[in-house]
């Protein structure tokens, strides 16, 4: 029977037999342009934003550049544990995908209707 790691998400990753590993390790260490790092090796190590573009055409080096993923928020979200009635929850969980963010434009409409004294 196979060994499986669960992650936090409930995802299963199912683990390689140790005989299987060990085959694995064998050409690994077999192969000769696979080598372990050594701090020498480190130490010349350049950040990618200066080794790309000696190695890429400039637009490609620069796309390979590129941050990713979603951009930091001007006014980023905090997180906040709050109870709320279970109808409320229910109410906007109905709305379906967004709920939370209309939730959060309810609260803001409130707080621009009634501005604190």
């Amino acid at each position: 029977m196979p060994e499986y790691l669960t992650l936090r998400d409930g995802r299963k990753i199912i683990l390689d037999a140790p005989e299987e590993d060990s085959r694995i390790n064998a050409g690994i260490a077999a192969d000769p342009d696979t080598a372990e790092w050594t701090d020498e090796d480190f130490a010349r190590a350049l950040p990618a934003r200066e080794a790309l573009p000696k190695i890429f055409p400039p637009e490609i080096a620069a796309a390979m550049l590129k941050p990713r993923g979603q951009p930091k928020p001007e006014t980023p979200k905090v997180h906040l544990n709050l109870s709320l009635d279970a109808d409320v929850v229910d109410g906007f969980k109905a709305t379906g995908r967004g709920w939370q963010s209309r939730m959060n434009q309810v609260l803001r409409d409130w707080i621009r209707a009634h501005p604190p004294a």
